[in-house]
């Protein structure tokens, strides 16, 4: 064997035995052994050392589907890259059935409180095997992207409710995030900049989108002092998710004195996650800004 493939070929070898990559571990079903029969996956992205930061990825797409790709995968291999553990959330939603044919008239399908059942219990997991991925228990927060957004949120304002319970689920450790990042997010189901396609995901059909379950997760009606910090971004020309939305959350926290960080660009967009090619050279720049937000908030 000539010497130089020799030397290649010892080269590509040590690469993967000796410095390991660090992408994606296989991914687990969070409800595996509970009496919970769904099927929901969470992939760990774990960053190489101990006692790193962590988040959970929420992709966007209107509680009927996700956008794994953009605001999953991309998102998840950004953060890592970044010294970040990340963790994508496959979480339930409505499906593409219920989107079409309005099936949950006559099924109850996917619906709140799944989403967010999932996402606590994938705190509960993460922090139980805190040592296992070498990260912070104490540094555990939510981003999630539109209505993951929204999502993200409600497990930073909701916190104090175990949804598990109805699952026998009675979790030993905190389900209140560290940190919480609604990325150009659904926000009220409510007022006039309400995204009506995420309420109808989120809530079902008919009678299911009560004017009752409409204001108990508008969230810019449930804010409180006992938040965890937060990271708000969007964009005014969203075409997708009113702006406004936005500006309502931002409004209450700053009325409730949560500790938070709004940004807003005049351009940009929606649904581009952490891909420049699908905003503008404004609003990428929430990234860097995002980071060093993080960083100063674990000083």
């Amino acid at each position: 064997m000539p010497t130089r493939i020799f030397k290649i070929l010892t080269l590509l070898f040590l690469s993967v035995i000796v410095f390991p990559s660090c992408a994606e571990e296989k991914a687990i079903n969070i409800w595996e052994g509970t009496s919970c029969k769904e099927k929901v996956m969470l992939t760990p992205y774990i960053a190489p050392g101990k006692n790193n930061i962590a988040c959970i990825v929420c992709p966007g797409g209107s509680y009927f589907w996700l956008d794994k790709k953009t605001e999953g995968i991309g998102v998840a291999e950004w953060l890592q890259s970044q010294g970040i553990s990340a963790f994508v959330l496959e979480y339930r939603v409505a499906g593409i059935n219920a989107f079409i044919w309005h099936d949950r008239y006559s099924r109850r399908g996917h619906r709140y409180p799944d989403m967010l059942q999932d996402v606590q219990r994938s705190i509960e997991l993460i922090r139980n095997n805190a040592d296992r991925y070498g990260i912070d228990s104490n540094r555990l927060g939510v981003m999630g992207f539109s209505a993951g957004g929204h999502l993200s949120a409600m497990s930073g304002i909701f916190f104090g409710t175990n949804s598990l319970a109805s699952l026998g689920i009675t979790p030993d450790v905190s389900l209140k995030p560290d940190f919480i990042a609604p990325i150009y997010p659904v926000v009220s189901l409510v007022d006039k900049s309400t995204h009506k396609r995420s309420r109808r995901g989120l809530l079902g059909e008919g009678k299911a989108i009560s004017p009752e379950m409409k204001d108990s997760l508008s969230l810019e009606r449930h804010v409180h002092r006992d938040m965890p910090p937060v990271y708000l971004m969007n964009c005014v020309d969203d075409p997708i998710v009113d702006y406004h939305n936005s500006v309502l959350l931002d409004s209450a926290m700053t009325a409730a004195g949560v500790k938070h960080r709004y940004v807003q660009f005049k351009t940009g967009g929606h649904g581009f996650g952490v891909n420049p090619q699908k905003t503008t050279s404004e609003a990428i720049t929430w990234k860097d800004d995002f980071i060093n937000w993080l960083r100063n908030l674990f000083k």
